[in-house]
């Protein structure tokens, strides 16, 4: 594996060139292995992995108490090396129900103090609100987290899911380091406004969402039962013909990587890697075995021709079906 690094825009912490997402460690894709997460994480820093993305809302504080734990059990370099970055006002209910998004001032600060605590950290890297607020301006929500920048409790700002229009008020309010949203081969809206804009203001891409949830991971059979708490039990990609039409692209991405030597997941993962030095893949592994061979994809070399075949096995816009269920949908900034 060849370790390399880029920069989170032009204001923020220089970072591994693929970011470990621990989301699923603890929610949304069925029941996980706490031991062996653990173990993951240390694995990935072991690897030189820097980048820890989570939610405080990811199983409402496991997963940061999770990233807390694997920090404290890390050797003291390796646990001085992760930078964490942070979504939060995601609002939940005990059953696990989804309540909106809170993006008022004294909300941010007090969804800091949590995921400070739970981290078992003083302070955190990148701190973003998830989803934006509709009823709080971008305005107010990022000059909280300034506020936190300033008394040393976060360290750089991002955002998550928002458009264009709304990236271009927060960078006008606050140096904005990066952007979390969604993209991948079969993912690719923010190639028409988003990604200009970034390109132009400077901020980063981090990714998620690289194999869509495992769906062009080459793992993934039409066949495969999935619980009830798992997110894709739900989403349109994974539904009947939908999933019947979107494995069919991932047998022609395929046939592009068993032509290079690799896996399907690394030739995917690559692709995201070879759009430009400004995107920073997160990678949603739960094991050390997936997290290998992800971290295979940083020795992949993509030419010309390679990435001539992989848009011709997966045209963009080819993806049937939406990336979340019409209610998510409906809070996506990113999509209006």
């Amino acid at each position: 594996m060849t370790t390399t690094t880029r920069t989170l825009g032009r204001t923020g912490p220089q970072v591994s060139a693929l970011g470990l997402g621990c989301m699923g460690m603890s929610a949304l894709y069925g029941d996980a292995d706490r031991d062996e997460a653990i173990a993951t994480i240390h694995a990935a820093l072991e690897a030189g992995v820097t980048l820890l993305d989570t939610g405080d809302f990811y199983g409402m504080g496991h997963n940061e108490l999770l990233i807390g734990e694997a920090l404290r059990t890390a050797p003291a370099g390796l646990r001085e090396q992760a930078l964490t970055s942070v979504k939060f006002g995601a609002l939940r209910g005990p059953d696990g129900s989804w309540a909106g998004y809170d993006g008022r001032p004294a909300a941010v600060k007090n969804f800091a103090a949590y995921s400070l605590q739970r981290l078992g950290v003083d302070h955190i890297d990148v701190y973003r609100i998830a989803r934006v607020d509709p009823d709080v301006p971008i305005e107010e929500t990022v000059g909280a987290i300034a506020e936190l920048v300033e008394q040393g409790y976060v360290r750089h700002i991002g955002l998550s899911e928002a458009g264009a229009q709304t990236i271009r008020r927060a960078a006008a309010t606050a140096p904005i380091s990066d952007l979390q949203i969604e993209y991948g081969l079969i993912t690719r809206g923010i190639e028409q406004s988003i990604l200009p804009t970034t390109r132009e203001l400077g901020i980063s891409i981090t990714a998620y969402g690289v194999l869509s949830r495992g769906l062009i991971s080459g793992h993934f059979t039409a066949d495969r039962e999935l619980a009830a708490n798992d997110f894709r039990a739900h989403s349109p990609r994974f539904q009947g013909d939908n999933l019947q039409r979107n494995l069919t692209l991932v047998e022609s991405l395929r046939k592009v990587a068993e032509g290079k030597g690799v896996s399907v997941a690394q030739l995917a993962i690559a692709w995201v890697l070879a759009q430009g030095e400004d995107i920073v893949p997160l990678v949603g592994a739960r094991t050390r075995e997936r997290l290998t061979e992800s971290l295979g994809a940083l020795d992949v070399v993509l030419d010309a021709d390679d990435l001539a075949a992989i848009e011709a096995a997966v045209p963009a816009d080819s993806a049937a079906g939406e990336r979340y269920p019409a209610a998510a949908m409906a809070h996506l900034d990113s999509e209006r």
